[in-house]
């Protein structure tokens, strides 16, 4: 098992009482409590309170001079999380959405119809639907490929290539891929690398840091971290013409979170450095587990040696995470029979909380998936993991 390993950086934490000289001290652990975060000017309070007003008083000379104006343009909530989660991914700026849904449509709605966006054959299959059924209909051209296949990416690419959509751990293969070398490719030919970087988080991925243009992040996950709130987010390395576009889109088209749902985000990113060290290590203990059963055909997890994407995975994550897929009897009748089984991990769609779930994706997913029809998805939450692979011996 690999050690969490972080690196300093200064990031651009505006809101922040603290000053930059220890900013540039700060690990993850630190930033992910104090970014974003500050004392309450007009109560003291030390947890920030939830401003639901949909609209701010405007000044008699016409400017607004705490820099909000009306709740879909911006929010003192919202503008405390986007300043986190630059911080969280070392980024220049971020942009916070009603979903990760939200947040990829926005990258492709930035586009123009004509330019070429290149994705992964295993991804979430929400993001290859939008593609094909909402933005190749308007004008995208849009190919698939396999990414662990650099050669196959390189010949996939066009002169009109604008965004190389990377997934890594990826949805439901947990198949992992070389981000700095396809955010190099991506740059040779003028197109942004966006890497989904929802099942590594911050904490043991750093796509900005390996050459990607766009981290994104279905927030509802392991930011979160409590299955109660829905959101999404791009971060970006540079605040570029690209990224004031985005941003106009953002205040435009107003898919963005709530205050409360930014709130809670807020909360749940303080204990998101010490959840992620809980869900690696069960995860890791359930899939050295599973690999020994004689029911189970095959366990998709990159921490296990066997794993084809481990020693890329050893390279670029500080840590393996939290999730796994395991391939279960001979088709799918079996599988879910399996779930069925299952008296503590419960069967249901999303990942990232505090409790373990499974999930069918192939049926999930329709007739489109790439999920072989016996695999399972699975979530380790925070519980004991022995009391996990208990619960799976008895339903095997």
């Amino acid at each position: 098992m690999l050690h969490l390993r972080h690196t300093p950086y200064l990031p651009r934490c505006r809101r922040s009482r603290l000053t930059p000289p220890i900013l540039l001290q700060m690990r993850i652990e630190t930033l992910a409590v104090h970014a974003g975060h500050s004392v309450d000017p007009t109560t003291g309070a030390v947890t920030a309170p939830i401003h639901l007003s949909s609209t701010f008083e405007r000044e008699p000379s016409g400017g607004y001079a705490a820099g909000h104006m009306y709740a879909r343009i911006s929010n003192p909530n919202r503008a405390a999380l986007e300043t986190a989660l630059a911080a969280l991914e070392g980024g220049a700026a971020a942009l916070a959405y009603s979903s990760g849904s939200a947040a990829s449509l926005a990258v492709f709605q930035a586009l123009a119809p004509g330019d070429h966006v290149l994705a992964p054959h295993d991804a979430y299959y929400g993001t290859i639907r939008q593609l094909r059924e909402m933005f190749g209909p308007w004008g995208l051209a849009v190919d698939v490929v396999d990414m662990s296949d650099l050669a196959a990416v390189e010949r996939a690419l066009r002169p009109t290539t604008r965004v190389v959509w990377v997934e890594s751990p990826s949805n439901p293969l947990v198949r992992v891929v070389d981000i700095r070398a396809l955010a190099g490719l991506a740059h040779s030919v003028g197109a942004r690398c966006v890497v989904d970087n929802t099942w590594a988080t911050p904490v043991l991925q750093r796509p900005l840091a390996l050459g990607a243009d766009l981290a994104m992040h279905s927030t509802t996950k392991y930011l979160g971290g409590h299955s109660d709130l829905g959101g999404g987010a791009l971060v970006a390395a540079v605040d570029d013409e690209f990224t004031e576009r985005l941003r106009s889109m953002q205040k435009l088209a107003g898919a963005v979170p709530s205050p409360f749902d930014c709130w809670l985000l807020m909360r749940g990113i303080r204990t998101l450095p010490l959840r992620m060290r809980a869900h690696c290590e069960g995860a890791m203990r359930v899939a050295t587990w599973l690999s020994t059963q004689p029911a189970v055909e095959a366990v998709h997890y990159p921490g296990l040696a066997s794993h084809d994407g481990h020693e890329i995975a050893a390279r670029q994550m500080s840590d393996f995470g939290g999730m796994l897929s395991v391939q279960v009897g001979r088709d799918a009748e079996q599988a879910l029979a399996f779930t069925h089984r299952l008296k503590l991990i419960t069967r249901a769609t999303s990942l990232g909380g505090t409790e373990s779930l499974i999930e069918h994706r192939a049926s999930i997913e329709g007739p489109t998936t790439v999920a072989p029809q016996n695999l399972l998805r699975v979530s380790i939450g925070l519980e004991h993991p022995d009391d996990l692979i208990e619960d799976m011996a008895q339903a095997l």
